[in-house]
């Protein structure tokens, strides 16, 4: 296979990485969604080579322990998560309102990423509130969290404040400043709950230009002329602006969804959809009250040259008492509602994804990071529907590995039973 170079594409602004897998690991007999079976050489947290199957494994590779054989897996890009939010993961069993003790919190953050990590996520992007009532201390705390998961997943922070208007917004604008310096990678928020949407917006964006960061908003994006404002602000802001989840969108007569998708193209302003549904970061209906759920119109969105990624969102809290973070499941449900193909969906939780977090794609080529996930299965839509089996691989080292296998009884000693040829295993 010919080898091919990587662009060069500049890091998220989080912690500098640490050091990637210093031996070689070699994958022996995946297969690759064009159906290709291929043996992968990793080195240094990179991929060294990619060759046909039984070409790049040896004896002394099998001897030293760095031969791990995937017969039976698809090997991927591995996905990113670009929407979290992990402060406040798992809480959905809790008595009354979650604990916002800094061991708490970084207890949450840190189980809500191996999860994931578990799922084949090797980069995550986590949205923290800050307020006056937690701020420092839980920005500090899922900055620890961020510290412990080094060299197994990459945490990205986006700060979030309530308010930025008026006297109370004077106050939390101060803990935003605070919040980059203590290592927030992503300015973020909610227009649409401050009573001054527009000031709200222009204040991250002015701030985020201020200190080069990259500006991650929660919007329900529901009314056309705060869109328009809003991509017009955005225009030109580099590292660029994220938007999510846009569910409004959906509820636009076609025609003014459709204008208002290319104002935000032309700005490069980049999308979120939560094929789950909204995270219920904005206030969200008791359960007893009808409420329906609206995704981001994806197709629309990609018609007119918008950046489209997917995330997971609300991850068991108490906004949310379902979930279970695995990107899978949402490229799933992208493609079974039929806003995207089996491997448009895939792009959307993995490389699309990855260019929102600022982090530089990964093929499975020579050249390019190590960062991979083999699901045991044979095509793209049959993992995205029964992919329980998987391998991570994150800067060229296994960090996480599930294995699943079904067991079944035998059948009756019936006429009925009698004659089927029934496994009784089967590996998912």
């Amino acid at each position: 296979m010919p080898d091919r170079q990587p662009p060069e594409t500049p890091r998220s602004p989080s912690s500098p990485p640490p050091p990637a897998g210093s031996g070689t690991l070699v994958l022996s007999g995946a297969r690759l969604a064009d159906g290709a079976e291929v043996d992968v050489r990793v080195t240094a947290g990179r991929i060294e080579a990619v060759g046909r199957a039984g070409s790049l494994v040896d004896r002394t590779a099998r001897a030293a322990g760095c031969h791990l054989d995937l017969r039976g897996y698809l090997l991927l890009p591995a996905p990113a998560e670009p929407h979290a939010h992990h402060d406040n993961a798992l809480t959905a069993d809790t008595d009354g309102p979650p604990s916002s003790a800094p061991r708490e919190v970084q207890r949450r953050t840190t189980e809500a990423a191996l999860l994931q990590l578990g799922h084949g996520t090797t980069a995550i992007r986590t949205h923290v509130r800050i307020d006056d009532h937690t701020a420092p201390r839980t920005l500090q705390a899922v900055l620890g969290a961020r510290r412990e998961l080094r060299g197994l997943t990459d945490l990205g922070v986006v700060a979030v404040p309530r308010l930025l208007t008026g006297v109370a917004g004077a106050r939390t604008l101060a803990l935003l400043r605070d919040a980059v310096r203590m290592g927030a990678d992503v300015l973020g928020g909610c227009p649409d709950l401050d009573p001054d949407p527009a000031g709200y917006a222009e204040a991250v964006l002015s701030l985020a230009a201020e200190h080069g960061c990259a500006v991650d908003l929660h919007t329900d994006a529901a009314d056309p002329a705060r869109l328009t404002r809003l991509a017009a602000m955005a225009r030109g802001l580099r590292p660029g602006v994220t938007l999510g989840p846009c569910g409004g969108l959906a509820r636009m007569p076609p025609a003014v969804a459709a204008r208002v998708a290319e104002q935000l193209a032309d700005s490069e302003v980049r999308v979120v959809t939560l094929p789950q549904g909204d995270c219920g970061y904005r206030t969200r209906p008791a359960p007893s009250t009808a409420f329906t759920a609206f995704t981001a119109p994806v197709r629309l969105l990609r018609a007119a040259g918008v950046h489209v990624a997917a995330g997971s969102g609300a991850l068991r809290d108490t906004r949310n008492p379902v979930g279970r973070g695995d990107p899978l499941e949402a490229a799933y449900l992208l493609a079974a509602r039929g806003e995207a193909t089996p491997e448009e969906a895939y792009a959307a939780v993995s490389a699309r994804a990855r260019t929102v977090l600022g982090l530089p794609p990964v093929r499975v080529e020579a050249g390019f990071p190590a960062e991979l996930l083999a699901v045991r299965g044979q095509t793209l839509p049959g993992v995205l529907s029964l992919g329980y089996s998987r391998v991570v691989v994150h800067r060229g080292r296994v960090v996480a590995r599930t294995s699943a296998v079904r067991e079944f009884c035998s059948p009756a000693d019936t006429a009925e039973g009698a004659g089927l040829s029934l496994p009784r295993q089967a590996q998912g």
